[in-house]
């Protein structure tokens, strides 16, 4: 298997490219049992944020939070008890946390804090909360994405899980943005790539064997001998 130390211990930014560019193919071997994911994925990913930035300050509608609750259970495990529960957050109520929410960053955990105060969002979908308005400081907290890090599992879904591992994107973040010249990477881009690795892994292996050759080309560089030294 490709990248067997796993992505998250990954330092060629070339295979984080490569990851990065095959997330709709995974995602739509993950949606061909969930037909609705990937017309849910591409609001959430580039329908919602558009229209966050557009507004004068930054907030969710209610609307906008049930679909975000679709989106998520979609993409993860469907609990159909909080889809219902989170419609029955008042407009007034869903409007006044997130934009309170937004206003309290970068205190990321005082945000949580105040999103969790609307039914049925915990930290997880919190962070995806915040991670549709502010992709460069938030990470959404992906089942997938935890597992992928070393050291977070068993996963709890606690702030103080998500503050340890949004630590951990962000360390990640700032190695790739040293390394890297052609791409700048956020907080959500590494999750995506961590999310889109380990579904790979499970549901379409086969996706993940161009990194073969991206790690091989790496191993060819570190060990071949420079103009001024011999080979043995």
């Amino acid at each position: 298997m490709p990248l067997s130390g796993g992505l998250y211990s990954c330092e060629d930014p070339t295979c984080w490219r490569t990851v990065f560019d095959i997330y709709g193919d995974v995602l739509k071997v993950k949606g061909s049992k969930q037909k609705k994911l990937a017309e849910l994925d591409k609001w959430y990913q580039e329908e919602l944020p558009l229209a966050i930035a557009g507004r004068k300050e930054k907030y969710l509608t209610q609307g906008e939070v049930v679909k975000l609750m679709e989106w998520k259970l979609a993409r993860g495990k469907f609990r159909p008890r909080l889809q219902q529960l989170v419609a029955t957050n008042s407009s007034e109520m869903v409007e006044s946390c997130t934009r309170k929410a937004f206003q309290l960053l970068p205190d990321v955990a005082a945000a949580i804090t105040e999103l969790s105060q609307l039914k049925a969002v915990g930290p997880a979908t919190a962070s995806a909360i915040l991670a549709a308005g502010v992709p460069e400081t938030v990470a959404f907290m992906a089942d997938e994405a935890m597992e992928s890090i070393p050291g977070l599992t068993p996963i709890q879904y606690t702030l103080k899980h998500f503050i340890l591992y949004l630590d951990k994107i962000l360390l990640c973040v700032k190695k790739l943005n040293q390394v890297d010249s052609e791409t700048v990477w956020t907080p959500h881009r590494v999750e995506i790539c961590l999310w889109a690795w380990a579904v790979a892994q499970k549901l379409c292996p086969s996706l993940l064997h161009t990194l073969s050759s991206e790690e091989e080309k790496a191993a060819d560089e570190d060990v071949r001998p420079t103009k001024k030294q011999k080979s043995k």
